[in-house]
């Protein structure tokens, strides 16, 4: 079955941490499991069929209160950002390779909220 819908549902949210190693042993206890993806530049945990990211990269974001992102599942990361363009939102940051062929991009809604969009070939597509 191909999905025709322009977000494929609700995909990662990502916290972002300063210690990196300290965060994936901490995670992994408390979830439960290992990571699923786990380089330098991130660390992602496949929870229940939805992701927690580690970020350590401060220029994305900061730790705490407000420092978290959740992204939506799309296809491709380009086309969706072009789609709520046309919808008359903005891109709070450009559609940026974060390794591994992960893609994403964030918008600021109407509402003042930061809406994410990945495109992440290494999670699984829990598409129906």
């Amino acid at each position: 079955m191909t999905n025709t819908a322009p977000i494929l549902g609700l995909r990662t949210t990502i916290y972002h941490v300063t210690d990196l190693e300290k965060a994936k042993a901490w995670y992994s206890q408390v979830l439960g499991v290992s990571p699923y993806f786990d380089e330098p530049f991130y660390v992602g945990f496949n929870v229940g069929g939805f992701e927690l990211g580690l970020d350590p990269k401060p220029s994305t974001g900061k730790p705490g209160p407000g420092g978290s992102v959740t992204y939506w599942g799309v296809e491709n990361a380009d086309q969706a950002l072009e789609r709520l363009k046309k919808l008359g939102i903005e891109a709070a940051s450009p559609v940026r390779d974060v390794g591994g062929g992960i893609r994403v991009t964030t918008v600021t809604d109407p509402f003042g909220n930061v809406f994410g969009l990945i495109e992440n070939p290494h999670f699984p597509n829990t598409e129906a």
